[in-house]
């Protein structure tokens, strides 16, 4: 046995001398959703539909100049961001999916041994994107309504919290927070500790009585709001999401961001799909239909997001069950998340899961 600087490794019989942190090794890797050919993918949370014609166009006129590196500073995005979210320019950045801005959020504000609080379970990457800043993850269980419990995540809060993030809707639940406890919350976090409002499935959000960015970072000046182009938008495949708030966070954000990490082909396509916004919400509107059907057909709870929840053990099984009939779904430890996508796709998966009880 060897030792390293930051730790051993060893492979077989024999060691291997490596210059990697060794709690490395206690960080889990990012699962995405299951593939399975021929079947229909409800793991991911994606849209059936593809990338909105507009995008499409611009996405095969931006490729003709891939010899030439992106606008680093996404101007052209950003200002139109701006426009739409109702913020200045320097409040608006834009990164690689919302997941990588969540990171940057993370190491702008956390230094080794500094705490991010977050709800779980919720978005997988939040303890990931702790551990590899050196931070520690501080996880608060959600309610038994499968909710943030935001006055446990409040007294969580310590001297050496940084960071808390808060999913809405969460994934994978599909629930709300009230705008009285986001408010009751708020009046109880610091003003140096950061609120990342992250609103991934805003486009699909029809709860009245909820919280919205735009409105909070003008109220918080400690608030980020946090929103994609991969889902609503369809856009998942070239990664591209964006951030909005105060303006000295969003340029610490900027100071860690990898460079040129958002392609001039996803800038051209997310720009395209924000000028096609009210044709991009006639399909998004299919999903938000078909998700009371399903939910009420799976006895799950309702959500505001493109998916359903099923809580509780045996999800594992579960989703065995309906990948051998033709259907991929997500199984966590705490249970099942499936998709919402067209008519199509959810007649497949109740012909699944009608399929699954007959048995």
């Amino acid at each position: 046995m060897v030792r390293g600087v930051f730790g051993f490794v060893s492979l077989g019989t024999s060691t291997l001398y490596v210059m990697i942190r060794a709690d490395l090794a206690d960080i889990p890797s990012y699962v995405p959703g299951r593939r399975l050919n021929n079947a229909v993918k409800l793991s991911s949370n994606e849209v059936s539909f593809g990338p909105l014609p507009a995008a499409i166009e611009a996405v095969t006129e931006a490729a003709k100049g891939a010899n030439r590196y992106p606008d680093m500073g996404a101007v052209e995005l950003r200002t139109a961001l701006a426009e739409h979210l109702e913020v200045a320019l320097e409040q608006v950045t834009v990164g690689c999916g919302s997941s990588a801005l969540c990171q940057q959020l993370v190491q702008a504000t956390c230094a080794q041994g500094d705490e991010v609080v977050f709800p779980w379970r919720s978005f997988e990457a939040y303890p990931i994107f702790a551990k590899v800043a050196g931070a520690v993850p501080v996880a608060i269980p959600l309610t038994e309504q499968q909710n943030h419990d935001l006055d446990a995540m409040a007294a969580a809060i310590t001297e050496k919290t940084r960071l808390i993030f808060i999913c809405n809707p969460n994934n994978p639940s599909g629930t709300t927070i009230t705008q009285a406890q986001f408010d009751e919350f708020m009046a109880k976090v610091p003003d140096n500790v950061v609120v990342g409002l992250d609103e991934a499935y805003f486009e699909f959000n029809r709860a009245e009585d909820t919280p919205v960015a735009t409105e909070e970072i003008q109220k918080h000046a400690n608030v980020i709001g946090l929103r994609t182009f991969s889902k609503a938008y369809g856009l998942a495949g070239l990664r591209i999401g964006y951030a909005f708030g105060n303006a000295e966070v969003i340029a610490s954000m900027n100071k860690v961001a990898i460079p040129f990490a958002v392609s001039s082909v996803a800038q051209a396509a997310a720009l395209a799909s924000l000028n096609a916004a009210d044709e991009l919400m006639e399909r998004v509107e299919e999903s938000v239909e078909k998700r009371v059907e399903v939910a009420k057909a799976l006895g799950a709870a309702p959500t505001q997001a493109n998916f359903v929840w099923l809580p509780g053990a045996g999800a594992a099984e579960l989703a065995e069950k309906f990948a051998q009939q033709g259907v991929v779904i997500r199984a966590f430890p705490e249970g099942a998340r499936i998709s919402v996508t067209d008519a199509t796709e959810c007649e497949r998966l109740l012909e699944a899961w009608g399929a699954i009880n007959a048995g």
